[in-house]
């Protein structure tokens, strides 16, 4: 069981990579084994990519393997998070929602739980991959997903306050810029990047996540083969408020750690103080509805 440390030490978060396929038994049993290994490294908070229960090998079988968030699935991960007394951020569930019976429609959802395994937080994907690299990718997801309507508050978590986000929000500022003044201190975007876009925009726009926002940036990440079409970028990694990367995943599944230090970064938000800077008179204040500043 993960416990807090002595005093005087930073909070340390583990980012799992992990390599999904249409096999939900395979993928859980790899998965519980990254989170078990992460708690008892000491790790109070775990990281789980988009994906994380599985990656369909087309619409229809993505569309039969959906769960609700009170299916077995989310119980056994539920239970995990109790067994190992970790916070679990769990990146990327294919949920049917209570409207799947009329649309036939899936969220993506960003799950968060407590070590009591308690849903503390529930974050939709607002923003849905739809892209065409001609001869590369070819990607749709509002075919078969529902978009969000909401941003999520900040979750106070052992390793600090937590923005959810999910993979293509990281192409749009505005998001981490809304979650930064409702007072996060980390942004995390769990991803299932392609490979051509991974190699192009993968770590530059995290790291300007990073140095825009002045928080912490967590990204886990699908890598390798999830099926016979579709080949993951990888290259899960922690960037720190001033845009340095500070721990990446290998080649392959696994984990990497990171020490979230909060000092560091209140440091780094006195010397620069961009978020006083900004000029609203001139280009509107970044807000979502339902989020309040923080004080």
């Amino acid at each position: 069981r993960a416990m807090a440390g002595p005093p005087g030490l930073k909070p340390l978060v583990a980012v799992g990579q992990v390599t999904s396929t249409p096999d939900k038994e395979l993928n859980f049993a790899a998965c519980a084994g990254l989170v078990r290994e992460a708690a008892r490294r000491g790790a109070c908070l775990v990281f789980l990519p988009e994906g994380f229960d599985y990656i369909g090998s087309d619409t229809a079988q993505t569309l039969s393997l959906a769960e609700g968030l009170d299916g077995d699935l989310m119980g056994r991960y539920a239970e995990l998070a109790r067994d190992c007394g970790v916070w679990l951020s769990l990146g990327g569930f294919h949920e049917r929602g209570r409207d799947w019976p009329t649309t036939q429609r899936i969220y993506n959802c960003h799950a968060l739980l407590d070590p009591a395994g308690r849903l503390v937080a529930a974050y939709r994907k607002t923003h849905l991959c739809d892209v065409e690299l001609e001869g590369r990718v070819t990607m749709k997801e509002s075919g078969f997903t529902n978009p969000g309507t909401e941003i999520v508050p900040p979750v106070s978590t052992p390793a600090g306050k937590l923005g959810l986000s999910i993979c293509y929000d990281l192409r749009f500022p505005e998001i981490s810029l809304a979650l930064r003044r409702a007072g996060a201190e980390i942004l995390t975007y769990p991803s299932a990047f392609t490979v051509p876009t991974g190699s192009a925009h993968w770590e530059v726009l995290l790291r300007a996540r990073a140095i825009e926002s002045q928080c912490y940036v967590v990204a886990a990440a699908q890598t390798g083969k999830n099926h016979e079409r579709r080949t993951s970028y990888g290259h899960a990694l922690v960037v720190d408020p001033w845009g340095a990367v500070v721990a990446q995943c290998r080649e392959g599944p696994g984990l990497c750690y990171a020490e979230i230090d909060l000092d560091y970064l209140h440091r780094v938000r006195r010397e620069i103080p961009v978020h006083g800077h900004r000029r609203p008179d001139l280009y509107g204040t970044v807000a979502a509805a339902g989020l309040a500043p923080a004080p």
